[in-house]
């Protein structure tokens, strides 16, 4: 039976009658993705909105009371009110969506319907949702919320499990000299779109996990994501001690005590928390290595019910899928011998192995000595498994080719799925209107038909340019208007204030470069012949403008040197305030950027790119990707949808590699990006050939590189397999039906 759950918010707002569903509305991150659900709050008081960064809980918490009044007497917002209420509450109770038509009603009466009690368990290290709950630290995490975005649009059975960090990843603060600072602010939950999970007695729902000498409690927080609920595990209890309430605090320690134990909480204990609140998922998704300790924990349970533990691995594979996301070392957890002998000493007796056996489901041994690694674990341990992109794949198959010795290159079984983007989440509102008028009302269920982004055609060049001119204007304006604040504070030079971005212009030829400051993914490449780039953006007919924005890792000192490096040439006088760099990167930032540039740049080395996705993210905007041919680009690129850095080559000698790839870098931005941008009509000055190849790629990138269908090769290559291992097993196991089944 499963157990009495009450979902109760931590806030009760005072509401008028009229619009007292918006305080329930703002715990479901349905709104995060509809954009008149966020005028609903923003026509309240657009300032205070924007100040809280689009945060209802916070917003609802701090508004005056007049102007909830106010709206209450205005007829056009409470139409909008109604009407968004209205789709909402059909959404969350439609029945028709795509999985249940095609998996559990499917149309074709041959055949066979699955059971509607699978459930597919998706785990991740981080999710990124929104900014106003930031439990999440970059593409990974999210790549995980939009993954549970778009599970929540297609009625996918999927539950999420991950931690929730009250001081979030860090935020950053540039120093005049381009020093990164790190600020741990830890955030009330209370300002967080979080429910808390009850009992029938009122007692919060808690797991417990095993560490050496002691027990650790974590609380269970639910975040509602649309259909889609996702637990969060919270270890800063009571019944912890002070270290132990820190286990979750902030992601990505860099001492490997409190990595371990993280990652035992989430795999073990968030195996336990499915337990607890009654859920039997028949797929387990380990997005990356984070949670692999899950399959011990599930080899644990079974060989506690009697199987042996052969019988049981067997079993834990099966229901399994484990996805690997870079091919970069520091993204592999692994752990010395001596730490896991140390965490695992009693577990490796309940499954019944010794301490050897145990060690080899993990071992990874290396040139320099042995190490227990994670996605050695997760692979070993996994039926399914996927790259997530077509490069990675053939990288991925190359880097674990030791793990099926006597195997081929191409005969590990390693299979990919590119990463995509929740396009209603990333689309700008004027664009989505744009599309609504000319790709039909029902476009947004049909993100993956090539056919209906054909249409694109129809849509005039001059309302598109129009819509991205608007977008440009929109960054610029949300440039200025944060280093207007941060100079009133007093607490920056006014050298600052320039490299932040107030000499922008909206007419320019605009190039953003944003993301994660790993060395791999080489900001310095534009800059790597400074006289040529001041030649460049300094071209009076033709003037060009770069933005950049990221965060290191705390621990990763070349990539904070990286930092500064670029941070030091953009407020050189030389460049005259065309480069800038917008601190404390998230995702009202990404927003903003992707959204706003013209031309997304990306030059990671090849071929240590995954996938990537803010390229795609920016694609469904009309801003044109020119990057390197890896990860996700190198399917994406078709020659005229965008431009490529380099080619198919890989070099040996990094600063060979960087040589070729800046030089073909500045060729293109001088030879064909910038003439091509300048290029206007007589007729009506617009850019009809920089157009065109906005739809081109829109057209080819949109389709392809969207969530919609990601998930359903996700569905049909991974969890469907997983799925009907499962069934298989129960008929041969003579396993009732369930009643709900019968006929």
């Amino acid at each position: 039976m499963k157990p009495i759950i009450q979902c109760v918010p931590l806030n009760v707002f005072r509401l008028p009658r009229r619009i007292n569903r918006l305080g329930e509305f703002a715990y479901n991150l349905w709104w995060v993705w509809n954009p008149e659900a966020q005028i609903l709050y923003s026509q309240i008081d657009k300032t205070l909105w924007e100040n809280l960064s689009h945060n209802p809980v916070l917003f609802l918490r701090t508004v005056e009371r007049s102007h909830l009044n106010a709206v209450v007497n205005d007829r056009y917002y409470l139409d909008l009110y109604d009407r968004v209420m209205r789709n909402f509450d059909a959404y969350l109770q439609s029945t028709r969506t795509w999985y249940y038509t095609n998996f559990t009603a499917p149309q074709d009466p041959a055949a066979k319907p699955l059971s509607q009690d699978n459930l597919v368990a998706y785990f991740s290290f981080e999710f990124g949702l929104h900014e106003s709950l930031p439990v999440y630290a970059g593409g990974l995490g999210v790549l995980s919320g939009d993954h549970l975005k778009e599970a929540s649009d297609m009625g996918m059975p999927m539950v999420g499990v991950g931690f929730i960090y009250n001081q979030g990843y860090f935020d950053q603060k540039i120093t005049e000299d381009g020093w990164q600072e790190t600020r741990n602010n830890a955030r009330g939950y209370e300002e967080m779109p979080i429910l808390s999970l009850l009992d029938g007695q009122n007692n919060p729902f808690q797991v417990t996990v095993d560490l050496p000498g002691r027990k650790v409690v974590a609380r269970l927080w639910q975040v509602q994501v649309g259909r889609v609920p996702l637990y969060l595990l919270d270890t800063n209890v009571p019944e912890n001690t002070d270290t132990d309430r820190q286990l979750t605090a902030r992601l990505y320690s860099n001492d490997p005590e409190v990595r371990i134990s993280q990652e035992i909480l989430l795999g073990i204990g968030g195996v336990r928390a499915m337990r607890l609140l009654g859920y039997k998922p028949t797929v387990w998704h380990m997005n990356e290595g984070h949670s692999a300790f899950l399959s011990l924990e599930r080899i644990r349970e079974l060989v506690a019910e009697g199987k042996s533990v052969e019988q049981a691995t067997v079993e834990v594979r099966k229901g399994n899928v484990f996805t690997t996301h870079t091919p970069v070392p520091a993204g592999n957890d692994q752990f010395p011998l001596w730490l896991v002998d140390k965490y695992f000493v009693q577990f490796w007796t309940e499954l019944g192995l010794n301490r050897d056996e145990f060690i080899n489901l993990g071992r990874h041994v290396q040139s320099w000595g042995e190490t227990f690694s994670m996605p050695v674990l997760a692979l070993r341990l996994s039926d399914q498994r996927n790259a997530v992109s077509e490069l990675h794949e053939q990288v991925s198959r190359r880097m674990w080719l030791f793990l099926w010795p006597g195997r081929g290159v191409d005969d590990v079984p390693i299979t990919h799925v590119t990463n995509g983007v929740h396009t209603a989440t990333w689309l700008a509102r004027r664009m989505r209107l744009l599309f609504d008028r000319y790709l039909g009302s029902d476009w947004m269920r049909f993100l993956d038909d090539s056919d209906v982004w054909a249409q694109v055609e129809n849509v005039p060049d001059g309302e598109l340019w129009a819509v991205r001119e608007h977008l440009k204007r929109k960054l610029l304006n949300f440039a200025n208007e944060r280093m207007r604040k941060q100079w009133q504070s007093g607490t920056i030079h006014p050298v600052q204030v320039v490299a932040g971005g107030v000499l922008l212009e909206p007419y320019s030829l605009t190039i953003g470069f944003a993301r994660r400051f790993a060395t791999y993914k080489r900001a310095y490449l534009v800059l790597r012949d400074f006289d040529r780039l001041l030649r460049i953006i300094h071209n009076q007919q033709m003037p060009v403008q770069i933005i950049f924005a990221g965060k290191s890792h705390p621990a990763d000192e070349p990539g904070k040197m990286l930092i500064q490096q670029v941070y030091r040439t953009v407020k050189d006088a030389k460049t005259g305030g065309r480069l800038a760099f917008l601190e404390d990167y998230n995702m009202n930032v990404a927003r903003y950027l992707v959204q706003g540039v013209d031309v997304w740049l990306n030059t990671p080395r090849r071929p240590n790119e995954a996938s990537g996705t803010s390229g795609m993210k920016a694609a469904i905007n009309g801003v044109l990707n020119f990057s390197v041919l890896d990860g996700w680009w190198h399917e994406g690129f078709n020659g005229s949808n965008g431009w490529a850095i380099g080619n198919d080559n890989e070099y040996s000698d990094p600063n060979q590699q960087d040589e070729v790839d800046s030089q073909d870098l500045y060729d293109t931005l001088e030879n064909e990006i910038v003439p091509l941008y300048y290029k206007r009509a007589a007729s009506d000055k617009l850019p009809v050939e920089w157009i065109g190849r906005i739809k081109e790629s829109m057209r080819t990138l949109i389709p392809q590189f969207g969530t919609r269908r990601m998930l359903k090769e996700y569905m049909e290559n991974l969890y469907l397999p997983a799925m009907q291992a499962q069934e298989q097993e129960e008929e041969a196991l003579g396993v009732p039906e369930p009643a709900s089944q019968k006929e």
